[in-house]
């Protein structure tokens, strides 16, 4: 990585380490070629993302990570360059992998692919539909699922091993602009719309409809589950960030902070921190158990009035993550820019430059960010690398099995309180 200054402040460009590039028609700069989503398999075999026109492209990450690395013919590259990834022989027919080895997929979704989610199952987390006995499918151990949400308000379920479609399902009446599955192994779905609903869905049920969760006066564009899969969150339209009990299928409570629509949320790792980022140009972090703002990452100086970040600006947060080490979150703006983000510091940590960026997501190890864009094409960025503190890696030990106010009944010192509790971050 190389720094530069701005305003003052000093900055590291983000090493671009490779891209997916989708073949354009001159005929083709129309909408529908937009890569709305990326995601990467839990267990890190494979990576996701919707390249435009139906289309959905599953490829297994270490043949991304192998040629970003190798080139396209294997021979050794410039280390400082992006590599481009071809999925196709001289010949134009698709590679033929080796026995045994995970198989790349391009799937015709039907219609324009908005969210993307991966779900895996685990046997012993049994369906809530217990008076049931048969079931069409019964998902093993090793099974892993992809999610599509369409435009036509269709979900779609595919084997990703071998891409078969297995379940299709139909309730929404618009858009399905977001999918996500609960993280531990239950196979429940949630599907976030433009219809205003959220819909919860049991694929070890064969994909029948549990819940639908209202409340939300507008479009709903994102939801995400905590670590531990009881609580929820929904952000939309009109300044909505809702947080939802998963036991009970209830509202919890409304977080109010954001001036226009909020468009991603995703939790840290250890379930304590919640960021949302909106149209306002901000991401905000907030302890979700207090209903507080801990820390916010502007993006726009000086920051806009209420009245001016409610409206048009060039500066609108399209989307954020998390990254696994708990301590970096990455964001994508309209200026053309990522961001990579410490939660120790109010200031980017690097930047890296990307045209009309839609999307991003971190590996499962961290250690790569992908970002789509509007073309359909997805790009690849080395994220910063630090090597996390004792004291924070047992600050999230801890955080997962304790909320805020379970740490502020502890009898210990405040500034340890403060820390645990990321008053102090």
């Amino acid at each position: 990585m190389c720094s530069f200054t701005l305003g003052g402040s000093e900055f590291l460009w983000a090493k671009c380490i490779g891209e997916l590039l989708v073949p354009v028609a001159p005929f083709d700069q129309k909408s529908g070629r937009e890569a709305w989503t990326v995601a990467f398999a839990p267990n890190g075999s494979y990576f996701a993302w919707s390249q435009g026109h139906r289309i959905v492209r599953l490829i297994p990450w270490t043949k991304c990570l192998k040629n970003f690395s190798t080139g396209h013919c294997g021979e050794a590259t410039n280390a400082s360059s992006p590599r481009h990834l071809s999925c196709q022989n001289s010949n134009g027919n698709h590679i033929i992998p080796v026995a045994g080895e995970p198989r790349e997929h391009t799937i015709d979704c039907g219609d324009i692919v908005w969210g993307l989610a991966f779900g895996s199952s685990v046997p012993e987390k049994q369906s809530r539909c217990v008076n049931i006995e048969w079931h069409r499918f019964r998902f093993g151990q090793d099974q892993l699922l992809l999610a599509t949400g369409l435009n036509n308000g269709r979900i779609k379920i595919w084997d990703v091993y071998t891409g078969k479609l297995l379940l299709n399902l139909m309730d929404h009446t618009d858009v399905v602009r977001d999918l996500t599955f609960a993280p531990d192994g239950s196979l429940m779905l949630v599907s976030a719309s433009r219809d205003k609903t959220l819909r919860v869905w049991d694929l070890k049920d064969d994909g029948n409809m549990v819940k639908v969760l209202r409340g939300h006066q507008n479009w709903v564009y994102c939801s995400a589950f905590s670590p531990d899969s009881s609580i929820l969150c929904s952000v939309g339209a009109g300044k909505a960030v809702f947080l939802w009990n998963m036991d009970k299928y209830t509202l919890i409570r409304k977080l109010e902070g954001h001036h226009h629509d909020v468009v991603s949320c995703e939790f840290s790792p250890d379930g304590a921190l919640l960021a949302t980022a909106s149209y306002d140009t901000r991401v905000i972090l907030w302890d979700h158990h207090k209903a507080t703002v801990l820390l916010e990452l502007g993006h726009l100086f000086p920051p806009p009035s209420p009245i001016f970040a409610g409206g048009a600006n060039d500066r609108w947060v399209r989307s954020v993550s998390f990254c696994p080490d708990g301590r970096h979150i990455a964001s994508i703006t309209d200026d053309r820019l990522i961001r990579f983000w410490s939660i120790e510091e109010k200031a980017p940590q690097a930047i890296a430059s990307l045209t009309n960026g839609l999307c991003c997501a971190f590996s499962a190890e961290g250690n790569v960010l992908a970002a789509g864009t509007r073309d359909g094409s997805v790009h690849f960025w080395e994220c910063p690398h630090s090597i996390a503190s004792l004291q924070h890696m047992c600050r999230m030990a801890l955080r997962r099995v304790m909320s805020t106010q379970q740490v502020e009944a502890l009898a210990i010192p405040t500034p340890l309180r403060d820390y645990l509790t990321y008053k102090v971050i």
